[in-house]
């Protein structure tokens, strides 16, 4: 039984982790903005720059029949990219591929928190759009005490499967914060305006996130590159929200203004 406590009522920004959080904050909110920096939002986020759209999958074993049905590509592994399969949860891997018209992205961390929550608008955000991101979500009347919306920080996974929390996640999702009270929203939950703190009283993020565990993981296993791209700092003004089980960029696609003026189920985590 959810209560009032679990679920930050009654603000309207909140903030919590991974799959646990976003299944409990979907319930009381009008959208779900994913944060998942190294690599899965930031991946999103490229790939929708070059005109794709992203079927979020959680499990990488059956992923392949799930793209053949869906009439997708399918990224695969970092270290299993080919020229057949040019793409994978790399960023760098998918900025260097051809642009595929549908690509099915396999992750266990964002992808299966965005293909978890349905019935609401599930928004991919990173460093590189968290102000577009922001924007577009004030645009829609979100974030207030009556249009609650709920930023996830996916964290990363000790090998035993519990969660772990990761600083490039927790930043990702205090910039979409900060983005938010910049342009008006006041009702931040204790967790929000922590976050937002944070964000605001570091001088060189670059500089602390390169130095994360999950980014030295990366560069470790010669992934650099995906640390770079995940630290472009708003370069991107794309917002891949979910659109019949695809994130597709919503300020260009030719429905936005109808689709997503509010919060109605046009669109949706799953189809």
């Amino acid at each position: 039984m959810r209560t009032d406590w679990a679920t930050q009522r009654p603000y309207g920004v909140r903030l919590e982790w991974g799959l646990a959080g976003a299944t409990t904050l979907a319930a009381e909110c009008v959208a779900i903005v994913v944060v998942d920096v190294l690599s899965f939002t930031t991946a999103v986020s490229v790939a929708v720059d070059a005109g794709m759209a992203v079927l979020p999958y959680p499990w990488r074993d059956s992923a392949a029949d799930f793209a053949r049905e869906a009439g997708a590509e399918l990224a695969v592994g970092r270290s299993s990219v080919s020229l057949e399969q040019p793409w994978s949860l790399s960023p760098a891997a998918l900025r260097r591929a051809p642009a595929a018209k549908r690509l099915v992205l396999p992750s266990p961390n964002g992808s299966a928190i965005s293909s978890a929550v349905d019935g609401i608008p599930v928004v991919a955000s990173c460093l590189r759009n968290a102000s577009s991101v922001g924007s577009w979500i004030l645009e829609q009347g979100w974030g207030t005490v009556e249009s609650p919306i709920a930023v996830i920080a996916a964290g990363e996974h000790w090998p035993g499967g519990q969660l772990r929390p990761a600083i490039e996640d927790w930043f990702g999702a205090a910039a979409v914060i900060a983005a938010l009270a910049q342009g008006g929203a006041d009702s931040l939950s204790p967790e929000a305006l922590s976050a937002c703190a944070s964000y605001q009283g570091i001088s060189d993020l670059p500089a602390l996130i390169r130095e994360s565990s999950s980014a030295r993981e990366l560069s470790s296993h010669g992934f650099g590159a995906d640390v770079d791209i995940a630290l472009e700092l708003d370069a991107s003004r794309s917002v891949p929200a979910l659109l019949e089980g695809a994130f597709v960029d919503q300020r260009s696609h030719t429905d936005s203004s109808s689709s997503c003026a509010g919060p109605g189920p046009a669109v949706r985590g799953r189809e």
